[in-house]
């Protein structure tokens, strides 16, 4: 058995702990080993990318117990992919943080973050539905509180508005797992789909009920419409580094969609057939639109990321949707591009609040105005479609997929329409606070605190590291989407997986 699966969960929750009871009045001490566990965590999930790229699929058994007696993790290439993605982004938004001193406007910012990244690590790698349920409790009580780190009544209001509403949806989330583990005895997924796909025709009404019940609570997660309504106010009011790094909380919403309805609930399981294409379609064009019409109509540029990211969870939710191999090969690179665009703008939302405020209104002159604004224009393409960047050929593959679909025309109408309503929302933004006229500033009334402009070069390293992660993603779309086909065949063909899980891959 080899360990080092293992320790993307198990380096930040002994990381975490250390920080608080050892060296919590030392904040060098903690950025030092914060940033170390971050780049270890960089190495190990790249290294797993690498062993997983092979199509082998390894399985650890905590204890020794084996499935589905005991927890496993389950390292595939899609579990690969999302850790690494995870690591990549919390390593952009640790150096930023450090570089503009986010970590010193609150008290246990590093505790925190580390316990964040292992509630990401521990959802994309469990093998067991109760387990991801107990992951997302970590992520839930994590967020929290980087939510309202540096205080704030808008914060704190957001932040209980948030916990509200993701805590409706961990009690449905134990609701379902109730219900399906009532009717199959068992909650491991590897053994879950073998029990679901023979469970006779008179027991299947309780696993279609639990299997609704999960799709909404991934829906809440990964904030579709009409369940979205956390999300504007919770990422416009939390600090915007915080909200970089919750660019990739949506995708676990996302990710246990494609886990579950291939692995359990897939396309062969009568019981459940039709289940996500039938809902979830609808509702994820809706939510494109929603997230578009809410870029259009922004005025502070918390929100007006929010909305993009609400907009970009909408076309990953389109691919996701249409549940084909290429379809879910298309939504895979998205994904890899979402995250980093989002990731990216709010980043670069928080130096243009740091330099004049949060509102998209004529200002005073900022410091470093044409390397911002050139940062935020290339954010405002990756985001909206624009070639050359991946957000292009992201929407273009997601298009190709949609062509064998019924509404076809109606899903690529909804792309390129919202497509167009981004180029406009953010070419206003970017004039308005960029390039017209400076006027005396409106008094910001949220939370956004304005600070001197940072003499670190570690807030524009985080940026333009994520930027440098668009432009590979785009010269090497080729060698990433063959990837993205591969992990979607192995998603479409679970057997492997059961087989790996249960028989030790026999």
């Amino acid at each position: 058995m080899m360990h080092l699966i293992v320790l993307p969960v198990v380096l930040p929750a002994i990381l975490a702990p250390f920080i608080i009871m050892a060296i919590r009045h030392h904040m060098d001490l903690q950025r030092i080993f914060s940033l170390a566990g971050t780049v270890a965590l960089v190495a190990i999930t790249l290294t797993l990318l690498a062993q997983a790229a092979t199509g082998d699929i390894q399985v650890y058994e905590l204890g020794n117990w084996p499935a589905p007696f005991g927890i496993v993790l389950v390292l595939d290439r899609l579990s690969a992919l999302m850790i690494a993605l995870t690591a990549l982004l919390g390593l952009a938004v640790l150096l930023y943080v450090i570089g503009t001193d986010w970590d010193l406007k609150g008290r246990h910012f590093h505790p925190l973050f580390q316990f964040q990244l292992m509630g990401v690590m521990g959802a994309f790698l469990t093998g067991d539905a109760f387990n991801l349920f107990v992951f997302f409790e970590v992520l839930l009580i994590a967020s929290y509180g980087l939510m309202i780190h540096g205080g704030g009544a808008r914060r704190l209001r957001a932040g209980v508005q948030y916990v509200v509403y993701n805590l409706l949806g961990s009690t449905l989330f134990l609701f379902a797992l109730g219900t399906l583990y009532a009717v199959t005895g068992t909650l491991n997924m590897a053994d879950l789909a073998e029990r679901v796909a023979v469970l006779p025709a008179d027991e299947t009404a309780l696993i279609r009920v639990g299997a609704v019940l999960l799709l909404v609570v991934f829906a809440i997660k990964a904030a579709v419409l009409p369940l979205h309504f956390w999300l504007p106010a919770s990422y416009a009011n939390a600090p915007m580094p915080v909200a970089a790094l919750f660019a990739i909380m949506t995708k676990v919403g996302a990710y246990s969609i494609l886990r579950m309805y291939t692995l359990v609930f897939g396309p062969d399981v009568g019981s459940t057939d039709g289940l996500v294409g039938d809902w979830l379609l609808p509702a994820a064009l809706l939510t494109l639109g929603a997230g578009t019409l809410g870029i259009l109509g922004a005025r502070k540029i918390g929100k007006l990321v929010a909305f993009s990211a609400i907009a970009s969870m909408g076309t990953l939710l389109i691919a996701i949707s249409l549940f084909t191999e290429q379809a879910t090969g298309a939504a895979i690179y998205y994904i890899i591009h979402s995250t980093f665009a989002t990731g990216m703008m709010f980043l670069v939302a928080d130096l243009i609040v740091s330099r004049r405020g949060g509102i998209i209104a004529p200002g005073t002159p900022m410091a470093q105005n044409g390397l911002i604004a050139s940062l935020f224009f290339a954010g405002a393409i990756a985001l909206s479609g624009m070639p050359p960047l991946s957000g292009f050929i992201g929407k273009l593959l997601v298009m190709d997929g949609a062509r064998d679909a019924d509404q076809w025309a109606l899903i690529w109408g909804v792309i390129l329409i919202a497509s167009l309503v981004t180029v406009v929302g953010f070419a206003r933004a970017g004039s308005l606070i960029f390039w017209k006229g400076y006027e005396a500033e409106p008094p910001d009334e949220g939370t956004q605190e304005t600070h001197p402009a940072p003499t670190s070069a570690l807030p524009f390293v985080a940026v333009f590291g994520l930027l440098a992660g668009l432009i590979l993603l785009s010269v090497f779309a080729g060698p990433v989407h063959d990837y993205a086909r591969a992990t979607a065949g192995q998603l479409f063909d679970p057997q492997e997986y059961i087989g790996a899980v249960l028989r030790g891959g026999k």
